[in-house]
């Protein structure tokens, strides 16, 4: 039944789309969804720092709304992430689209010497020279000025929220693990998921809800 619900998870199939063919009951499923979501959240919080070509940039995530749009758009995730060039991901929603917000993940999540692109000539430019190069990519409509670009990590915007749609939106407080996921899909997109997963969930003690610590096997 779990090798089934795996394979389902794998296909990105929501629980709301198995309604005719559960192999389990929908509060089961979607509590074994989110164990699995734990678990790869988890094992991205561990990834190793990057270092090298690196590319930065803040998104929004969140439906269309009426009133106020923009970072202070009500019921929406600023979400900051970092692409190595050519390979990997990080991604993480930060309280506020500001300098301290974003330089906290650059900090934690990248190596100092890097060389960064960024997507314009915001305040956090000052601050990202102190640790390494720093490429500022302007725009004119939309369209990068010169070669340099960031393809990298706006493809990633558009992967994980074209990924995200079918879900017909994400509880506010397990948004961190759908974002998880995403990164996890991302990083593994070469790969077959299913072992990886089942090997996964297998060897992770995951924290549920505050409780004690429960071993997916």
């Amino acid at each position: 039944m779990k090798t089934e619900l795996v394979q389902r998870f794998v296909w990105g199939v929501p629980v709301y789309r198995q309604r005719f063919s559960l192999v389990a009951s929908r509060p089961a499923t979607e509590r074994f969804y989110r164990l699995i979501r734990m678990a790869v959240a988890h094992a991205e919080q561990l990834r190793d720092a990057f270092e090298g070509n690196l590319e930065c940039d803040e998104t929004t995530f969140g439906g269309a709304r009426k009133g106020k749009r923009g970072w202070g758009a009500a019921g929406k995730v600023i979400v900051f992430g970092i692409v190595k060039r050519n390979g990997l991901v990080k991604a993480q929603p930060i309280p506020a689209h500001d300098r301290a917000s974003i330089m906290k993940v650059i900090q934690a999540e990248s190596r100092e010497g890097s060389l960064y692109y960024y997507t314009d000539e915001w305040q956090a430019s000052a601050t990202l020279r102190l640790r390494g190069d720093h490429v500022v990519i302007r725009k004119q409509k939309g369209r990068p000025l010169g070669r340099d670009h960031v393809n990298g990590i706006e493809g990633f915007w558009s992967y994980a929220k074209n990924w995200l749609y079918p879900y017909r939106g994400v509880p506010k407080k397990f948004f961190h693990l759908y974002l998880g996921e995403t990164c996890y899909r991302f990083n593994h997109r070469n790969e077959d998921l299913k072992p990886l997963l089942i090997k996964l969930i297998k060897t992770t003690a995951v924290q549920i809800g505050g409780g004690n610590p429960v071993q997916i096997r």
